[in-house]
């Protein structure tokens, strides 16, 4: 109401004034469109309220809050079912942990309607007894860290980017990703941090297919000679070859695709063996590997190779 005000009296003024369609139309085109939504509008809110207070407490921070806004076909009455907040919210707040490289704790502190939003906040940290000379509290935090490393990750998604600088972050998104798939909906997330900045993002039905295509395993095969000694064997084709005497030294399980193989050997506990093997890595387009698994091609000269990391 209050956003229609100023041209009610604009109207007043200018009465039965034949030129006032024109003039209006003019004074418009001069201030020109504001498009903006309600998350914007908070933000700059907020900004405001923090820039009062720093006039007089230099120091003043705002609390910190996570939205989270739901949408789908079953979101129209604005209510959060319970099987969705047992499936997301974990996933928000591992994501987030991940993206902070430390762990973010979130409380939930309201629902409200327009799709389904979900109100968050971090949870606040203990206070300790005040130390004389303590270091002054970090301008940001680990909350907000993650929700930028976060949001841009969450961006490249959307626009369907090469996501590898944040391979360590994929997993923990692709489990957010497949929640959301679970119930066909998407997720929109506004951050409002305690400076007053903002930051936005979303995953929709567009970022979870390119999630579902990075997933996506291809082989990378490579010979390798495996030396050591044998400290566990399995009838149905399987050895475990340890390279060194120390407790720590690497052990590879070597498959045998016809065990029979194996038998021939007649191999023992305890025995030195020179195996050439296919090393073979399953990677997702992100570059993670999936699964490694070492499988015996035959015999190698005795002559040791370096330990192939796995």
């Amino acid at each position: 109401m209050n956003g229609d005000s100023w041209r009610e009296r604009r109207r007043a003024l200018l009465g039965d004034d034949p030129t006032a369609e024109d003039k209006t139309a003019r004074l418009l085109d001069e201030m020109g469109v504001e498009d903006r939504d309600d998350e914007e509008i908070e933000a700059e809110h907020r900004a405001s309220r923090l820039a009062a207070a720093r006039e007089y407490a230099p120091e003043a921070r705002l609390d910190e809050e996570l939205q989270l806004r739901l949408t789908g076909p079953d979101t129209e009455a604005g209510a959060l079912r319970f099987q969705w907040g047992d499936a997301l919210l974990h996933p928000v707040e591992a994501a987030i942990s991940a993206a902070a490289g430390t762990p973010v704790l979130l409380e939930l502190t309201g629902v409200s309607a327009g799709s389904t939003v979900v109100h968050a906040r971090p949870v606040a940290a203990t206070a300790a007894s005040p130390e004389p000379y303590a270091l002054e509290a970090p301008t940001t935090s680990a909350a907000s860290t993650g929700m930028r490393t976060l949001t841009e990750l969450l961006a490249a998604l959307e626009s369907e980017s090469d996501v590898r600088e944040w391979a360590r972050l994929f997993d923990a998104v692709d489990s957010l990703s497949r929640a959301l798939g679970r119930y066909s909906l998407d997720l929109g997330m506004t951050w409002y941090a305690a400076d007053g900045g903002m930051r936005r993002a979303q995953l929709t039905e567009r970022g979870r297919r390119h999630v579902e295509r990075l997933r996506e395993t291809r082989d990378r095969d490579q010979e390798i000679t495996i030396s050591g000694r044998i400290t566990e064997l399995r009838e149905s084709g399987w050895v475990k070859v340890k390279t060194g005497t120390a407790k720590n030294a690497y052990a590879y399980d070597v498959r045998f695709e016809e065990p029979e193989d194996l038998l021939r050997m007649r191999p023992a506990l305890g025995d030195n063996v020179h195996f050439r093997v296919r090393f073979r890595q399953r990677l997702d387009s992100v570059g993670i590997a999936r699964s490694t698994e070492y499988t015996y091609l035959g015999p190698a000269a005795e002559q040791t190779s370096l330990p192939l990391d796995p």
